[in-house]
């Protein structure tokens, strides 16, 4: 697979200025197609084949999505860079609820018909 609903950049941004600086491209990469597959599975829509076709506005919702869930595994990988324990739990609360509430937006019914219609 390829990074296509986000970059590295936009996962680093989520994950925050304590994010490890061990963490390869190759490991953003793998970051970002986990979270691309889990992102179709739960949507149960392969946004992935249909990518080209989708709506700008439906587009920055994938990469909001994909970004923070993504920026959790990478505040995972070492929760130790953070500053404390409480500063990584933070970052990792608020991307979970982005990636939370991104995937309402993705499953709702409404939602669906405008992504099929865009």
């Amino acid at each position: 697979m390829t990074a296509t609903f986000c970059t590295s950049g936009a996962v680093k941004l989520r994950a925050g200025s304590y994010v490890s600086t061990a963490l390869t491209d190759d490991n953003y990469t793998t970051l970002i197609d986990q979270a691309q597959s889990n992102i179709c599975v739960e949507a149960k829509y392969n946004f992935m084949d249909n990518y080209a076709s989708l709506n700008a506005d439906v587009k920055y919702i994938l990469e909001e999505a994909t970004s923070a869930l993504s920026a959790i595994g990478a505040i995972n990988y070492n929760t130790s860079s953070y500053p404390s324990p409480n500063v990584a739990e933070t970052s990792l609360d608020v991307n979970w609820a982005i990636y939370q509430n991104a995937m309402k937006k993705l499953k709702e019914a409404d939602y669906r018909n405008f992504v099929n219609s865009a």
